[in-house]
């Protein structure tokens, strides 16, 4: 029912792409998404090239499904990992943090799907001339770094303006959500927060339970100043950080004192302490299952909700 170009694009069952969430996205979590019918992401972040080489042997040794690698631009391994995934012949490449431009050529001379992270229709119209397959349109509902404009106003804008297909991203965590970015003109989904309470996800539980202990005001957004602006939820170091914002304390010293804080958050659990990157939808989430169940019940309450809309058509 819901077979996109996006499928035929990747050559996945469902048109669900999950998330490149630094320390969170890793084989475990990947091949568990791409063997449930979507695209699982390995997320490179800051990591170097031998390490995410070593993620992506443990995923095939695990699942001949498609699979993709996200790249941010602002790592100091980017180039690194850009000859790897070329090295690899890695499906697809995500990125984000930046404009791909320079590497699009190269990338796609190696057979690679190239889909960048945008946030506004310029940067899409200028990316699908460079050649790029599909682009990912992130509003700021999503976690992590964020632009200004809503998944609903930017979606439809984009659809408007390009001819590749559109993944929608931020906001979307259940069947109502997919259903409304197909509905907005999009041709599939890119999912985070709500594969980070999956059961392959290798996140720390505190996380997970973080997340599914979230009201709706519960994410909220530091760095704004810097503009650098991450959503995150709350907590102690939230409130420090936003408290020197305030004060106007320089960028290199919030920098500083952000360093880290998502890898504790992650691997130890500092709830505390750590940033706990995450998005609005962390208020609908509210149990831990299996990729495979979490996508199943998307499609399936898509599907409830479509015949919902043709009820309505009728006048039923």
């Amino acid at each position: 029912m819901f077979n996109t170009r996006l499928c035929e694009l990747l050559n996945i069952k469902y048109p669900i792409i999950q998330g490149g969430m630094a320390w969170v996205a890793t084989h475990e979590l990947a091949q568990a998404v791409s063997k449930a019918g979507g695209l699982g992401i390995i997320a490179a972040g800051n990591a170097p090239k031998e390490v995410i080489r070593e993620e992506i042997k443990k995923l095939r040794e695990n699942t001949d499904k498609p699979f993709g690698v996200n790249i941010m631009l602002m790592s100091p391994f980017a180039d690194d990992i850009m000859d790897l995934v070329c090295e690899e012949k890695v499906p697809v490449v995500t990125t984000g943090a930046g404009n791909p431009g320079k590497y699009i050529n190269r990338l796609k001379s190696c057979g690679i799907k190239v889909i960048p992270v945008v946030p506004t229709v310029a940067l899409a119209k200028r990316l699908e001339r460079e050649g790029v397959d599909a682009v990912i349109v992130e509003g700021t509902e999503a976690g992590g770094h964020i632009g200004e404009l809503t998944t609903m106003s930017l979606v439809p804008q984009i659809s408007n303006a390009v001819d590749i297909p559109v993944i929608a991203a931020g906001g979307v965590a259940d069947g109502r959500g997919f259903l409304a970015a197909l509905s907005l003109g999009a041709d599939g989904v890119q999912i985070g927060t709500r594969f980070v309470c999956s059961t392959e996800c290798i996140a720390h539980d505190n996380y997970k339970e973080k997340i599914m202990k979230s009201k709706d005001r519960d994410a909220i957004v530091t760095g704004r100043s810097t503009g650098y602006p991450v959503r995150v939820l709350k907590n102690k170091f939230t409130k420090e950080y936003l408290e020197l914002e305030k004060k106007g304390v320089p960028f290199e010293e919030l920098e500083k004192l952000g360093a880290g804080r998502l890898r504790i958050a992650v691997m130890e659990g500092d709830m505390d302490n750590g940033s706990i990157m995450a998005g609005q939808v962390a208020g609908l989430i509210n149990d831990v299952k299996s990729c495979e169940e979490i996508i199943i019940d998307i499609i399936k309450e898509a599907e409830v909700g479509l015949d919902r809309l043709e009820s309505l058509k009728r006048g039923e």
